[in-house]
C-alpha cells in the first residue's frame, strides 16, 4: 500500500459490450452529439446548464446561473421564479399530453388504477385545496408516510404545488425512527394511510403513525390526513384526523400553483449519517428540476412511446428524482407496483412488465440478485419483448448480476445502463448512454456537466487502475442545498477534502477512462497492507454458481493485521459445507489472487439490509467482534 491510502484493485473485467446499430440510429442523442455536450458543458458549465434550463418553463427567468459566493451554499437560477410541479403537471395540460397516460399503478392483490395528465392534476389540484384548507402554508414541512400508492405521488405535488416542503417517509420505517424525522423537520401535517398489502398480508401503518405522535412533536403536528387503502378499522382522533376521500370530495378541479424562488426548499429527504442520526437533506425547486429533467431524458433516451417502470419506494431519492418528478417532468408513462416482488410467486415483476408493456425498467442490484436465485424459469414465462433499455442504483452491481439481467431480462439487446448517484446529488451523476460501449460493473463516464476525479486522501488524482476516493471537483444543478438545521454537518462533504464534494465512495478509473464503483469508502479490508474493497470481494464470490448474495468484512488476524470473513447466501440447490468452502476459497484465489485471504466463510439464509436494500457490513462486524450495533434507524440510504 502506498502513503496514500490508495485501494488495491483486483478483480478484472475484460468483457465488452457495444450497442445494437439499430439503438445508435434511433438514439435521441449520438455519439457525436454526446461528445459535442461534453466539450461544451467542460468549456462552459454555466452555458449548458443554461441550455438545460430553458427546456423548462419558469415564471421568471434567472439574474444569472449560478452564484457561488458562498460556497459550497451555492445558488442555482438566482433570481429565476419557478415551481417544478408547473413542469410535472400544469405545462402538459396545455400540449398533446394532456389525455395521455401518466401512472399506471397496480395493487398487490392485483388491483389497478390508471390516471391520465388531466386526471392526475385535477386530483393534485383537489388535494392541494384540501391542503390549504387544513392551513398548510408555504415553507410548511408536510410528512409523508405512504407505501406506493397513487396518493403518495398526488400528495408530494399538491404539497410542492402550494409550496409546502414535503418530506416522504418509507412505510417499513418504525414509529420512533418516523418520530425522528418528524421532530427534525418539526412538520405541521403528516399524511398515511390505514394500511397497504405487503407479501400476502395487510401491514396496519396508522396505528405506528399514531404512535408516532405520541411524544415530543404532538405540539407541531396539526393534523393527520388517513387514506382508505386496506379498508381496515383505525381510530381517528377528533379534530386531528381527516379522511383523505372525504378531504378532496368537496374540492374543487382547479387550484393556483405557488410562485416559488428557484432555491426554495422543494423536499427534505432523511438519510443516514455515520453517526447514526439522520441527515435531513434539502433539495430546492429550480436547480433540482433543471438536474433531473436533462439527465434522465438524456441516460434513459425518452420516447413518446416508453413505458417507464423504476421500482424504488417513493422513500427513496430514486423514488422521487427517476419514479415520480422525472417521468412527469418528461412526458411519459410510469409505473408504480404496491406490493413485494415475489408475491405471490418470483415472477410478479415479469409479469408487470409483461402485462403494461414497460419499455424502461430501473432497479437495484439488490432486486437483481434476489431474482437471480430463482434462476431463469420465472422470467421465461413473460414476455418481456417490450423492454429496451435496463437500468440499476443504488450500489455496485457485479458482474455476474449484470450479465444475468443482460442476458435473461434484456434479451441480450438492452443495454444495462448502471447509474451513480446519491440522495446529496438529486440526479444521475455517472451513466453510461445506449450509445455508450459498456463494460459490466462499470458506470462509465461523468454525463456532462458532471465534473468527477478519483483522488487520494490529499486530493492528489490517483493513476488509472489505482483505487482512490471519487470526489466532485464542481457544482451541479440538483445538488443538495443544504443539510436542514445543520449547516455544520452539511459543509463536512466539502472539508474532507478541501475544494471538492467528497461522495464517500471508493472507486477506480481505468485506462480507457471508466468509472468503476467499488463500495463505501469505510468499507475497506486491509489484509497485510493491501486494502481492498468489501464490494471487490463480494463479486468475486459472485463468480461462483452457487452464491446468490454475499457481504465481506475485515476482521482481526495475528499475522495479515486485518484478515476477511464471507456471509454467504446459497442459491437454490447448494448446500453448505466443507467441500463447499474449499471451492469457494479456491474461486477466491483464481479471480483475486492469494493477496485475498478469507479467513472464514458463514453460510445464511439471509443478510442484514438498510430499508433500501444496502448491505449492512458494519452490523456483520460489530456481531463478529463482539461490538455495539448502535442505533440502527438512520441507516436508509438510497
Amino acid at each position: 500500500m502506498d502513503q496514500s491510502g490508495a485501494i488495491d484493485n483486483l478483480l478484472q473485467e475484460e468483457r465488452v459490450f457495444r450497442p445494437l446499430p439499430q439503438l445508435v440510429i434511433e438514439a435521441n442523442v449520438n455519439p457525436q452529439e454526446l461528445e459535442g455536450a461534453r466539450k461544451f458543458a467542460a468549456m462552459d458549465p454555466a452555458g449548458y446548464w443554461e441550455e438545460a434550463a430553458d427546456e423548462l418553463d419558469w415564471f421568471k427567468k434567472w439574474d444569472q446561473v449560478l452564484d457561488d459566493k458562498d460556497a459550497p451554499f451555492y445558488r442555482w437560477f438566482p433570481g429565476a421564479r419557478c415551481n417544478i410541479v408547473y413542469n410535472a403537471l400544469d405545462r402538459h395540460i396545455e400540449t398533446a399530453n394532456k389525455n395521455k397516460l401518466a401512472l399506471i399503478w397496480e395493487g398487490e392483490p392485483g388491483d389497478q388504477r390508471k390516471y391520465t395528465y388531466f386526471e392526475l392534476y385535477r386530483e393534485v389540484n383537489r388535494f392541494a385545496n384540501a391542503l390549504r384548507s387544513l392551513g398548510v402554508r408555504k415553507g410548511d414541512r408536510v410528512v409523508i408516510y405512504m407505501p406506493p400508492l397513487p396518493e403518495t405521488v398526488i400528495s408530494m405535488l399538491a404539497a410542492a404545488k402550494i409550496g409546502a416542503v414535503h418530506s416522504v417517509v418509507f412505510a417499513g420505517f418504525s414509529a420512533k425512527a418516523l418520530r425522528k424525522r418528524i421532530n427534525d423537520a418539526q412538520a405541521k401535517l403528516l399524511i398515511t394511510s390505514d394500511g397497504f398489502y405487503r407479501n400476502g398480508r395487510i401491514i396496519g401503518l396508522k396505528e405506528t403513525a399514531d404512535e408516532a405522535l405520541v411524544g415530543a412533536c404532538a405540539d407541531c403536528v396539526e393534523a393527520m390526513v388517513v387514506v382508505r387503502r386496506c379498508n381496515i378499522g383505525v381510530d381517528m382522533v377528533d379534530g386531528r384526523d381527516f379522511q383523505y376521500e372525504d378531504l378532496v370530495r368537496q374540492e374543487r378541479n382547479e387550484a393556483p400553483t405557488e410562485v416559488m424562488d428557484a432555491d426554495d426548499p422543494l423536499f427534505l429527504l432523511y438519510t443516514s449519517g455515520t453517526t447514526g442520526t439522520p441527515k435531513g437533506v434539502v433539495h430546492s425547486h429550480g436547480g433540482y428540476m433543471v438536474g433531473v429533467h436533462r439527465t434522465l431524458t438524456t441516460v434513459f433516451d425518452i420516447k413518446p412511446t416508453d413505458i417507464f417502470w423504476c421500482t424504488a419506494d417513493p422513500g427513496w431519492v430514486t423514488g422521487h428524482s427517476a419514479g415520480i418528478y422525472g417521468p412527469l417532468m418528461a412526458g411519459t408513462t410510469s409505473v408504480m407496483y404496491e406490493g413485494h416482488p415475489n408475491y405471490p410467486q418470483a415472477d410478479r415483476l415479469w409479469s408487470i412488465v409483461a402485462k403494461y408493456g414497460v419499455t424502461i425498467f430501473y432497479t437495484a442490484p439488490t432486486m437483481i440478485r434476489m431474482l437471480m436465485r430463482f434462476g431463469t424459469q420465472y422470467p421465461k414465462q413473460h414476455d418481456l419483448s417490450s423492454l429496451r433499455l435496463l437500468g440499476t442504483v443504488g450500489e455496485p452491481i457485479s458482474p455476474e448480476a449484470w450479465i444475468w439481467l443482460y442476458k435473461n431480462i434484456g434479451r441480450s439487446e438492452c443495454p444495462v445502463l448502471d447509474t451513480w448517484w446519491q440522495t446529496e446529488t438529486g440526479m444521475f451523476m455517472i451513466s453510461p448512454l445506449p450509445i455508450s460501449v459498456l463494460k459490466p460493473g462499470s458506470v462509465t463516464k461523468a454525463l456532462p456537466g458532471v465534473e468527477v476525479d478519483v483522488v487520494d486522501r490529499q486530493g492528489n488524482p490517483v493513476p488509472p487502475g489505482k483505487g482512490g476516493l471519487l470526489v466532485v471537483t464542481q457544482p451541479w444543478p440538483s445538488m443538495m442545498t443544504g443539510l436542514w438545521n445543520d449547516d455544520d454537518r452539511f459543509k463536512e462533504y466539502w472539508s474532507q477534502i478541501p475544494g471538492v464534494y467528497y461522495a464517500g465512495d471508493v472507486a477506480r478509473r481505468d485506462e480507457d477512462g471508466y468509472i468503476w464503483i467499488q463500495g463505501r469508502a469505510d468499507d475497506v479490508i486491509n489484509i497485510a497492507g493491501h486494502r481492498i474493497g468489501s464490494a471487490e470481494l463480494e463479486a468475486a464470490f459472485g463468480v461462483h454458481p452457487a452464491v446468490c448474495e454475499c457481504a465481506a468484512v475485515g476482521v482481526p488476524d495475528q499475522i495479515k493485521g486485518e484478515a476477511a470473513k464471507a456471509f454467504v447466501m446459497l442459491n437454490e440447490g447448494f448446500e453448505p459445507g466443507d467441500e463447499l468452502i474449499k471451492d469457494l476459497k479456491k474461486t477466491i484465489r483464481n479471480e483475486l489472487g492469494p493477496v485475498a485471504v478469507i479467513k472464514s466463510i458463514e453460510f445464511r439464509d439471509s443478510l442484514p439490509k438498510t430499508r433500501s436494500g444496502k448491505l449492512m457490513r458494519r452490523v456483520l462486524k460489530a456481531e463478529e467482534n463482539g461490538f455495539e450495533i448502535g442505533d440502527l434507524t438512520g441507516l436508509d440510504e438510497d
